[in-house]
């Protein structure tokens, strides 16, 4: 079961870079809308990826 939702999370972000690639060489309006979509779903994680790593970059290490 784990496998077939990785195996769907996978097809999915494949899905959007190839729709934010054609849509950057200007393809429908349906294509524009889910490379957006994309790109902010990118955006979200990498704010969360950040958040995280400040988060522990307050432990220098030390005991």
């Amino acid at each position: 079961m784990l496998v077939l939702v990785l195996s769907g999370v996978l097809v999915l972000a494949v899905g959007g870079c190839v729709c934010v690639v054609w849509a950057a060489r200007g393809g429908p309006r349906w294509v524009r809308g889910v490379a957006a979509a994309t790109l902010m779903a990118g955006e979200l994680v990498g704010r969360a990826g950040r958040k995280d790593r400040r988060a522990g970059s307050d432990d220098n290490g030390t005991d």
